[in-house]
């Protein structure tokens, strides 16, 4: 029976009060009959307007209408067949600017929690069954992708299953990518992102860690070696920083490498040993998703104060709604029109306070938002002990610049064609190396497009 509620059924959550001093996930998941009332809000619109939000064409309409029916194993298999990783996707993908954005019921209401029923979905098979290994024919050429985040296990798990020898050279200890070292626990649980990648070691996808490619390897190295055609996933993973006085006073992070540490290398638990500063407050430069990240994690950490400093108003917070909801519940504090100008520190080099100054917006610059302008005679001082930069990355040019014939812009992104194959034949790329920093979804969109163009060329 159809559900005419103009709102989506509620997400289960821990209090603001008790999950901003632990590390365990914020929503809880729907159960079973939470997800068929919500399921039964979608209106099964013929012209599916959902799917042409979607960057990796999920058939939402017809797993929707498989939970709706209580088929929950249906529904993960109809996701699984063009999205290699439904548990991420249905926690951290941007929902309301993709596939929920084009939803009709969110005309007049709410959009059909969309993101919330791939979770389910997915969240329902891990409790209830096991991933099935399909046969797949071997066809003895080999293949390999650079980075094992969301592009690049994408793009093996896509070759594997037409029968490619994929091998996944991976810089860090740990398969992942971003979904291990930046997105951290309380959205994101790394059992999850394992058990994904179990999944497609299953499907015989090699995954070997420790090799910084163009350090270890170059690309022509891998060539040499064999390989048919290679693709680079390696992400945007340098960090960006203001240019202002006070950056190299101890105390002052890159977002990168504060998230990393937490993150990948467990700083929150007592058990490890992985230096961090525990701060009494904290600044965070920038208002995207990492900041809000990086934000809640120093929460987490037993900060007092918690401040996010943007330049522009809550309006151009490019950080996505939930994130900035949940920051706000948990006690985060927002100082919006704010820009710093200088770092401050004590006599011993370690950090005490930050400058800043006072905004309004002017006029749209390129990026079609209001530019953020000074105001005369505004300075003020906010006492910290810690400041994150959290301004966005870029790509690493250590693979660029240790292989021949792989042309860049001027912001340090690969240059691809259509097919996403870069200016040497045979070599691909896409995800966060080609666009910069984006989003896990179109990463893996990136992914499945470039393991089409590979399967082709080398047909």
């Amino acid at each position: 029976m159809a559900n005419m509620s103009m709102i989506k059924v509620p997400m289960p959550e821990q209090d603001p009060n008790i999950r901003n001093k632990n590390f365990l996930e914020v929503s809880t998941g729907y159960t079973e009959d939470m997800a068929v009332e919500e399921a039964n809000r979608c209106l099964r619109c013929k012209t599916r307007p959902c799917m042409s939000g979607c960057p990796v064409n999920v058939k939402i309409p017809e797993f929707i209408e498989l939970i709706a029916n209580r088929d929950f194993e249906g529904a993960y298999k109809k996701i699984k067949e063009t999205n290699a990783l439904p548990a991420v996707c249905g926690r951290v993908c941007p929902q309301e600017s993709q596939c929920e954005g084009k939803c009709v019921r969110g005309v007049k209401g709410e959009s059909v929690a969309i993101g919330r029923l791939e979770r389910f979905a997915a969240d329902w098979h891990r409790n209830n069954s096991e991933d099935e290994v399909p046969p797949i024919i071997k066809n003895g050429k080999k293949v390999a992708v650079i980075g094992a985040g969301p592009s690049g296990l994408t793009c093996a798990g896509d070759l594997a299953k037409l029968g490619y020898e994929v091998t996944v050279f991976e810089a860090f200890h740990a398969a992942g990518g971003v979904l291990v070292y930046g997105i951290p626990e309380f959205r994101l649980p790394k059992d999850i992102v394992k058990q994904e990648i179990e999944g497609l070691k299953k499907l015989g996808v090699d995954i070997k860690t420790n090799m910084v490619i163009g350090k270890i390897l170059s690309v022509d190295d891998i060539i040499a070696m064999g390989y048919k055609a290679v693709y680079i996933a390696s992400g945007a993973g340098l960090p960006m920083f203001m240019g202002i006085e006070g950056e190299d006073l101890v105390g002052v992070y890159s977002a990168n490498e504060f998230l990393t540490r937490i993150n990948l290398m467990k700083a929150y638990l007592e058990d490890y040993d992985t230096p961090i500063k525990r701060s009494k407050a904290v600044a965070i430069i920038g208002g995207g998703n990492v900041a809000m990240d990086a934000a809640r994690c120093a929460k987490r950490l037993g900060a007092e104060h918690v401040y996010i400093i943007y330049r522009r108003s809550m309006d151009e917070m490019p950080a996505r709604a939930e994130e900035v909801h949940h920051a706000f519940e948990e006690g985060i504090e927002f100082k919006i029109l704010t820009n710093p100008t200088k770092i401050l520190g004590d006599e011993k080099g370690y950090v005490n306070a930050i400058e800043c100054i006072s905004m309004e917006l002017g006029e749209p610059d390129a990026s079609g938002r209001r530019r953020p302008n000074p105001v005369e005679g505004s300075e003020f001082t906010i006492p910290v002990d810690s400041v994150i930069m959290a301004l966005g990355t870029s790509p690493n040019p250590l693979i660029r610049t240790t292989t021949s014939g792989i042309d860049a812009n001027k912001r340090g992104c690969l240059i691809v064609d259509d097919n996403l194959q870069t200016t040497k034949e045979g070599v691909y790329a896409g995800g966060d190396a080609v666009t910069g920093a984006a989003t896990v979804i179109l990463a893996m969109g990136a992914g499945k497009k470039a393991a089409e163009s590979i399967n082709e060329y080398l047909s």
